[in-house]
């Protein structure tokens, strides 16, 4: 088959990596990859939102499965335009990728069909949810804007000033342009976060291992959030009966809750969940898989990733046994010196062999580029150092161990990916 992968980070590296181990596909191809996806798949400079272009390449390259990996895309009907050229994708139709689009749309979807999760409401003015947390006057509380924000739309105000300049910056200041025209105003969950994605083809849903994501930029959970400093898997949080409960209240009715709303939900649905002591509520669906969350999840996955995409596709999810390795895996991301603020680009990196690969590691890039037989860096998060192994500890201590050995000046990571507070 050949494969064309859309998106450039560490997730889309991930998913090639996983791909590549199929018999299946004898070529891949990403458009627009980075430096390291170079390595392992043919790059093709197409911009992730070009539709026309995507399916035109998709048209002459004879291409058997297009993945399309990032949020904006999906949102913009990227899987619909490949459809109607009558070429396989995988991926959610716009009106499915709705439910990470507009925040507003899956509060209001939750609320409806009784999906467990925080009391919010809704405004389209910023007087009006000004005066609402005034009144409230309950803090912390959760300020989101209504549409993609690069993960970054999404404001925990520890004081009724911080969540008014919250208010101001996100519909006022358009910090996060048109997406913030609505916001929702949630109240603040306590307990574990845990982060579960799941295959599902509109009908049956399979949930994979679950992880568990470091957002904040330093050392014990300090600093602003970011895509995501480092993950593990599995979650410690997760076991197998909040599972169960899962399944039957949140899983389960999502995906009926969706067909129900005439949107069937197919490819890769991500539940963003907090253990309340209440019970597991959802935090924020994604439609695509979670960076650096697959990072983890996929180097456990045993079953061909190709055959998965292709009974998600057919809606034949029910008939294929989804295998995974036990054991754990851990991902530490090695990120530009002041980010999630401003960092430099084009900083040589030290210690990649050519296929940006440690011993006992795995390396996915994400914002690099390759040069001259040289790789810089070309973005926020650089790269996701992953180990898989029997335990945690050995995973943690494996990645790290990968860490040490790659240089570039200004490099910033966590030291306590894995630990449980």
């Amino acid at each position: 088959m050949n494969i064309l992968m859309i998106g450039s980070g560490g997730r889309e590296h991930a998913l090639i990596k996983k791909l590549l181990e199929s018999p299946k596909c004898t070529k891949l191809y990403c458009a627009p990859g980075n430096g390291g996806i170079s390595r392992d798949a043919e790059t093709v400079n197409i911009g992730v939102m070009d539709k026309e272009a995507m399916v035109k390449f998709a048209k002459e390259n004879a291409i058997d499965l297009a993945f399309v990996a990032p949020d904006d895309p999906l949102a913009a009907g990227m899987v619909d335009a490949f459809e109607k050229a009558g070429i396989r994708a995988f991926g959610p139709n716009a009106n499915a990728a709705i439910i990470e689009a507009s925040k507003v749309f899956s509060k209001n979807l939750m609320k409806k069909y009784n999906i467990p999760t925080a009391k919010y409401e809704v405004f389209d003015s910023a007087d009006k949810a000004i005066e609402y947390v005034k009144a409230e006057n309950t803090v912390p509380v959760v300020v989101k804007a209504d549409g993609l924000a690069l993960g970054k739309g999404v404001i925990i105000a520890q004081t009724i000033d911080e969540a008014v300049s919250a208010i101001k910056s996100i519909m006022e200041d358009k910090q996060f342009g048109d997406s913030g025209n609505n916001i929702v105003i949630e109240e603040f969950l306590t307990g574990p976060e845990v982060s579960v994605l799941a295959f599902t083809d509109g009908k049956c849903v399979k949930p994979m291992v679950s992880s568990k994501d470091h957002k904040r930029a330093y050392d014990n959970d300090e600093g602003l959030n970011t895509g995501g400093m480092g993950t593990i898997s599995p979650n410690p949080y997760y076991t197998d009966e909040i599972d169960d409960v899962c399944m039957e209240t949140i899983f389960k009715p999502t995906i009926e809750a969706m067909n129900k709303e005439g949107r069937p939900f197919k490819g890769c649905l991500y539940f963003g969940l907090m253990i309340t002591p209440n019970g597991p509520k959802v935090i924020e669906y994604n439609a695509r898989f979670g960076d650096p969350e697959a990072q983890v999840v996929l180097p456990r996955l045993k079953t061909d990733l190709v055959d998965i995409c292709e009974a998600v596709i057919d809606e034949k999810l029910s008939e294929i046994d989804i295998e995974w390795y036990n054991g754990a895996a851990a991902c530490v991301v090695m990120a530009s010196g002041g980010y999630p603020v401003s960092y430099k680009k084009g900083i040589e990196m030290f210690g990649l062999d050519n296929n940006g690969q440690v011993d006992g590691a795995i390396v996915y890039h994400a914002g690099t580029k390759y040069e001259n037989g040289k790789f810089y860096t070309n973005g926020g998060r650089v790269l996701g150092v992953t180990a898989r192994a029997e335990t945690l500890d050995e995973a943690l201590n494996k990645a790290y161990a990968a860490v040490d050995k790659i240089k570039f000046e200004g490099a910033h990571f966590r030291h306590d990916i894995g630990k449980t507070k």
